[in-house]
Formats: structure tokens, C-alpha cells, sequence
């Protein structure tokens, strides 16, 4: 047991989808997880264990940021021993070529974060996905007929950029697919001890166009990416 986690040593599965919000990760086991069993109730950042098609897999909320994320990360691994980690989350829209609904696969996660300055010292690290990771996914997505893309993402510790739309034109002039909050830091921790890790994430607003998604789509929306999730989680 940790400050931030109650579970006992042995309450996770291998494979943890990591929501930002507590209230999705407790919508992703009562909705699709048999035999599920609360396993962390610290704070309220609640976590579950249950089997999908069969196979064991747990659900973790991480609380929203990288600095949060990151404590939730540390332990999965370092104290509960999870191997494989996918953060399921929404993200914003930073290309025209993804339109709301579409899931987006973090190839790489680009980050303003000084979390890791004291790490990389004068490099700029390129936190990335697990490639084994990635390929199942956008099989998985074809193999559905998801509408998906894989590319650069970024996770900004700024929800409200001062600049707004502004703070983020070199990263569309780089193609850069969406924003989000968390998966440089994921990817990052993961690489550093020997895990895999992918983010998927829908998205649900497009900062360009200013199209969005209502609460009946993006409840359908989330869960393509739910299901998405766990069937990748039983097949690795």
C-alpha cells in the first residue's frame, strides 16, 4: 500500500487503462468488466479489477496532468508490478484532418513539462508509444471500422492557454494530431522501466474548427475507445 493506493499487492491485472476521471473509470468497469471488484478508493481515485472476454484487466483513474498521472504510474509499476498501461482519456483537436469522434493514437507525446529537465539534462527526449502496442490497436480499430489516426500528440500542463489557439500554431505547423494532458509523462516513466504504454483518446473538440461533440455523442465516442482498449488489453 502506498499514500495515494489501499490495493494489496496482488488486486492489479498486467494491464491497467489509466482515465483521467474517477467517474470513468468506474463507468468502464460497471459497464464492460465482469467480476469487478473495487480495488483503490484512496482520495476518491478509484480503481477496479475485474476480467473482459475472460482475461484479467484493471481500470485506474490518474486524477488529470502529467504530475498527477505520473505518482499513479510510479506505483502501478514500482509496487503492483503492471506491465502494460493505456490511457484512455478525450483529447482537443489540433488538425483538420481529425474530426470529432475519431480516436487518435499518441505515436508521440511532444510536452512543455519541466518534469523531466533533471533527467534529460541538454537533450529533448521524444517520449513515444510502444510500437507493439500501437500496431494491435490500429488493427484492432480496422479491424471495427473505427475511424482512427496515429501520430505526434502533446500533453500541456495548460488547460487554459494564455495565447489560446496562438500558444499552439508550431505544433499544427508540425502536424501535431491533438492536445492532451498526460501521455508524455506515461510514456516517459514507462520507457524508463521497461514497460509499454499507448495512449488512445477521443476527440471531442476541434480547436481549430470549433466543432464539438454533445454529451449523447461523446458517451457513443467513448465508448468505441473503451471497447477498443480492452479488447487490445486481452491480446498482449
Amino acid at each position: 500500500m502506498t499514500p495515494h493506493n489501499n490495493a494489496k499487492p496482488d488486486d492489479y491485472a498486467e494491464t491497467v487503462l489509466l482515465p483521467g476521471d474517477p467517474l470513468r473509470a468506474k463507468w468502464v468497469a460497471d459497464t464492460f468488466l465482469q467480476d469487478v471488484k473495487l480495488v483503490n478508493s484512496v482520495r476518491n481515485c478509484l480503481g477496479y479489477t475485474g476480467t473482459f472476454n475472460g482475461k484479467p484487466v484493471s481500470v485506474q483513474a490518474t486524477g488529470m496532468g502529467q504530475p498527477s498521472l505520473a505518482i499513479y504510474v510510479n506505483e502501478l509499476i514500482d509496487k503492483y508490478e503492471v506491465k502494460n498501461l493505456i490511457r484512455i482519456g478525450t483529447c482537443g483537436g489540433l488538425n483538420k484532418k481529425v474530426k470529432v469522434r475519431d480516436l487518435v493514437l499518441g505515436a508521440s507525446a511532444s510536452t512543455e513539462s519541466k518534469m523531466f529537465d533533471h533527467v534529460f539534462g541538454h537533450f529533448t527526449y521524444a517520449p513515444h508509444a510502444d510500437f507493439g502496442l500501437m500496431r494491435k490497436a490500429a488493427d484492432l480499430a480496422d479491424s471495427k471500422e473505427m475511424k482512427w489516426h496515429a501520430g505526434g500528440i502533446v500533453s500541456s500542463d495548460s488547460f487554459y492557454q494564455p495565447k489560446g489557439i496562438e500558444s499552439y500554431q508550431p505544433l499544427i505547423d508540425h502536424d501535431i494530431l491533438a492536445v492532451e494532458m498526460e501521455a508524455a509523462a506515461l510514456y516517459t516513466i514507462a520507457s524508463a522501466k521497461k514497460c509499454r504504454a499507448i495512449a488512445i483518446c477521443t476527440m471531442t473538440d476541434c480547436i481549430l474548427t470549433g466543432d464539438e461533440i454533445d454529451a449523447e455523442q461523446r458517451q457513443s465516442s467513448l465508448t468505441d475507445m473503451a471497447q477498443l482498449s480492452l479488447e487490445l488489453a486481452t491480446q498482449i
